[in-house]
């Protein structure tokens, strides 16, 4: 499969489970992520659908599998974070959380135009 093919599905995915079919939504990111397992984007929509289905250990390695991705990303550590507090373990997900904020504050600082207001 192309980048372009990974990306229709992973967008094929996200628009399935917007429309309730959650099924296939996770069928297709399984196999997107079969066929393109450094596909950072699948990993990270396969677990937030898990995360909003309350499939928390799903959720949480595909998370893991995303963050070994791109450790640097703001976004998979906020998930991250999210999954480790439903999961009751609040000194992990406050790691994740304290790593997001860190990468929001250095794209601040990185792109001061698209942050209008200062650091939050």
């Amino acid at each position: 499969m192309t980048d372009a093919e990974i990306q229709t599905l992973i967008e094929d995915a996200t628009f399935d489970y917007t429309m309730g079919d959650n099924d296939a939504a996770l069928a297709k990111l399984a196999r997107a992520t079969d066929v393109a397992p450094s596909a950072f984007e699948a990993w990270h929509a396969l677990a937030e659908i898990n995360f909003n289905l309350r499939r928390f250990d799903a959720a949480l390695a595909a998370a893991e599998h995303g963050l070994a991705l791109r450790p640097d990303d703001l976004f998979i550590n906020t998930t991250l974070s999210r999954i480790w507090m439903e999961k009751g373990d609040k000194a992990t997900a406050e790691k994740y959380g304290a790593q997001a904020k860190i990468l929001s504050w250095k794209d601040q600082l990185k792109n001061p135009e698209e942050h209008k207001g200062g650091l939050q």
